[in-house]
């Protein structure tokens, strides 16, 4: 396995899922965008395996392994996320897929309508040459991160959910040397203010 790809999401149910749209959207229609977004999600990521060996590992939050199965298929890979925060979850994820083999590895979450197949294969192509690939969401925070190396410390000591997350992590990577691809800056969709960027 050369490359993998780890999509971060949750089972679609009303309530649990992009709470912070339901003031919005209500709970019903908060988690059927959620769930209109993952699909879109995993469909750019099978175009992205039409042209590239990746493989795809599905980390999952609510739900059963049948029912994401249900849901998404059943020619992906599925974990349960950890429990810790989003940091945690990433350190989590990124040492499974290095540890299986992985030579680079890129995560990405299911609210940016705006990341297609073409952003990914950049990301994976840019890790040929730069440690690190990310991109910037407009909201402060990054909807994209690669590495072609297990580092840990790029997900420690950041705010969280916070417009601080995408110049901490630069930050950090500057700190340890690490080669920086920076991709296109793009929307992410959690707030109710978002919701003018859907397509």
């Amino acid at each position: 396995m050369q490359e993998q790809l780890i999509i971060f999401t949750r089972y679609p149910e009303p309530g649990k899922a992009k709470t912070r749209l339901i003031p919005a959207l209500g709970e019903v229609g908060a988690a059927a965008l959620h769930r209109q977004m993952t699909e879109a999600m995993i469909a750019q990521s099978r175009k992205l395996k039409n042209d590239r060996s990746v493989s795809i590992c599905v980390y999952y939050t609510g739900g059963t392994l049948v029912q994401m199965q249900d849901w998404l298929g059943h020619d992906l890979e599925y974990r349960s996320q950890c429990s810790g925060d989003l940091g945690d979850r990433l350190i989590n994820a990124f040492h499974s897929a290095f540890d299986s083999g992985a030579r680079s590895v890129v995560a990405v979450g299911t609210d940016c309508p705006d990341l297609t197949a073409d952003v990914l294969t950049t990301a994976f192509l840019k890790l040929n040459y730069y440690n690190l690939s990310i991109g910037a969401a407009t909201d402060g925070g990054y909807y994209l991160i690669g590495l072609n190396q297990f580092v840990t410390s790029i997900f420690q000591g950041i705010t969280w959910s916070t417009n601080l997350v995408f110049q901490q992590t630069l930050e950090i990577a500057k700190q340890l040397n690490l080669s920086i691809a920076l991709l296109p800056t793009l929307n992410d969709i959690d707030r109710p203010e978002d919701l003018r960027h859907l397509p």
